[in-house]
């Protein structure tokens, strides 16, 4: 006699249904407004500086701080087109800007700074 076959059981365990999730409603959470705190700008650079004569030639004699001699600096060389035509960095002098970089007829604008500190008082 044939011998018959036993069906194999499968041990596998049958998948579970997923439950459906229900959407939970999350309370709306308010940001804050973004408030940008102002700078305080550094009290060195707010100190007020007097030029020497050579420097006062250029812009003015009174005291001021070291941002706005910068910026006089900057508007006296755009007003007589000093900053050089191809190099942009370069700073052609003049004769009162010569005294002022200590005799050089070209300076780099990052060297500029460095040779105006040295005719600064407190």
């Amino acid at each position: 006699m044939p011998a018959k076959k036993k069906a194999k059981k499968s041990k596998a365990k049958p998948k579970a249904k997923a439950k459906a999730k229900k959407p939970v409603a999350k309370k709306a959470k308010k940001a804050a407004p973004k408030v940008k705190a102002k700078r305080k700008p550094n009290p060195a650079f707010m100190k007020p500086l007097r030029p020497d004569d050579a420097l006062a030639a250029v812009i003015g004699p009174q005291a001021r701080p070291r941002t706005e001699i910068t910026k006089s600096i900057w508007t006296y060389i755009k007003k007589n087109g000093l900053q050089d035509k191809t190099v942009r960095t370069q700073i052609n002098a003049d004769d009162k800007l010569r005294a002022v970089f200590n005799g050089r007829g070209a300076v780099s604008m990052f060297e500029m700074t460095k040779l105006v500190a040295g005719h600064l008082k407190d």
